[in-house]
């Protein structure tokens, strides 16, 4: 029975075990093919940071408007059902990028990533327990952060996309032989052409995904998933609630969990924007995004191997610490050397996420369906902050400091509350 209890993952759920997994890996496509759609839509529309952030807040709030509704509906029927419903709204926002692009407004473009995002909240509220539900509860953060291995992997494959069909094909990316942009000379006929080349160009992944998303949704129909054991389907979200909220440990959890998505969204969508400012085109730029996806693909696989000997909750705090260094060195450093730093920020951010999630949910029993949600609506701090950090950069300078340095304060104090809830989890909290 104790060596039962050491197995992350028994034989006969491998199947669905694989088939759960590979939907972490689909909204990782989601979230990085995105993240560059901010610099690319702010030359295309002709927009300042601040409204090309919006994307974000369109992208991460459709998070925290559908979380506790795809909860409730989890609860009262499946996982399997919450899976389908999410797959099923994932494709219509998708499918939308092909009339947001016939009519050219940005606005269409934010409703369609806000509707593609209801979906991800289904399956993100709906996946991650379900993983969690998969075994004991002794290998269950292991678990978690085994599946959550592969969301970096979508990741990889969505900036590959990002940066090999979408930037490097923009017409308005064009630089002529100073490295200036070409795009902001041309007269308003120019640039009508150029805008509808280029939105068509975003536009065809986001469409391919969604025949995707369909095809996704068939295989999981049709498989055999296992239920909830002596499950409860009545719904009393008041009692839950309550519950949570007198858990000190998941209430601080979740605001470790919003500071986390917040730092993350920040270091990766603007390292473009640092990039650019050192003179670097957004295509190459978003090369760096590669390699700091790759440090945290690598770091996310050996740090779960690391919770099999360390206490998950020292390797939180230890990493925290980690990525207030790595953050301050961007702040003060200028140049490429603080570019270096941004991107290996990203090997201390990747056992965040589903530390955090596995320890805000441990002990909650039939309250973690709606735990969970609160913990898929913390990802609202991607939608929050990023705006916030456009801008700092639209200041310009602050100080001595170029604005895009400065604007990293933000990720730092992100840091800092969450090496606060690691040091608390071991030192104070009982989970």
């Amino acid at each position: 029975m104790k060596d039962a209890k050491k197995i992350v993952v028994e034989k006969k759920i491998l199947v669905p075990f694989i088939l759960i997994t590979s939907l972490f890996a689909m909204w990782g496509f989601a979230n990085d093919i995105t993240n560059p759609m901010v610099a690319a839509f702010r030359t295309i529309m002709e927009i300042s940071n601040a409204k090309a952030a919006l994307v974000q807040l369109a992208f991460y709030g459709g998070y925290g408007t559908m979380a506790i509704p795809a909860a409730l509906f989890v609860k009262k029927y499946s996982y399997k059902k919450g899976i389908l419903l999410g797959l099923g709204l994932y494709a219509v926002g998708a499918l939308l990028f092909y009339p947001a692009a016939q009519y050219e407004v940005f606005g269409f473009f934010l409703g369609s990533l806000y509707i593609l995002t209801f979906g991800l909240a289904f399956l993100e509220t709906t996946a991650n327990p379900y993983i969690l539900s998969m075994g004991s509860e002794e290998t269950a953060t292991r678990r978690l952060n085994l599946a959550q291995s592969f969301n970096p992997m979508g990741s990889l494959f969505g900036m590959f996309v990002a940066t090999k069909f979408i930037l490097s094909a923009l017409d308005s990316e064009k630089r002529d032989a100073s490295g200036e942009l070409i795009f902001g000379t041309l007269s308003a006929a120019e640039k009508a052409v150029i805008r509808t080349h280029d939105l068509a160009v975003i536009r065809n992944p986001y469409v391919i995904l969604g025949v995707v998303v369909i095809i996704m949704f068939v295989v999981i129909a049709m498989a055999k998933m296992p239920e909830r054991k002596n499950a409860d389907h009545s719904v009393h979200p008041w009692h839950s609630a309550k519950r949570l909220f007198a858990n000190v440990n998941y209430r601080e959890g979740v605001i470790a969990q919003m500071f986390y998505v917040g730092a993350q969204i920040m270091c990766w969508t603007f390292i473009i924007h640092y990039a650019e400012n050192l003179g670097i085109p957004k295509a190459t730029a978003q090369n760096y995004n590669i390699v700091a996806m790759v440090i945290f693909l690598s770091s996310r696989f050996i740090s779960t191997a690391l919770m099999k000997y360390v206490n998950p909750k020292l390797m939180l705090t230890i990493f925290a610490i980690g990525g207030m260094a790595t953050t301050t060195g961007v702040i003060l450093i200028q140049g490429m050397a603080g570019l270096y730093f941004l991107v290996a920020t990203s090997a201390f951010m990747s056992l965040m996420f589903p530390t955090i999630y596995g320890i805000a949910l441990k002990g909650l029993g039939e309250d973690s369906t709606l735990g969970a949600a609160g913990l898929v609506m913390a990802i609202v701090g991607g939608a929050l902050l990023p705006f916030l950090q456009g801008v700092f950069i639209d200041f310009g300078t602050v100080g001595f400091l170029p604005a895009v340095n400065f604007s990293f304060v933000l990720p730092f104090i992100c840091f800092v509350v969450i090496a606060i809830y690691g040091y608390r989890t071991m030192k104070v909290h009982s989970v």
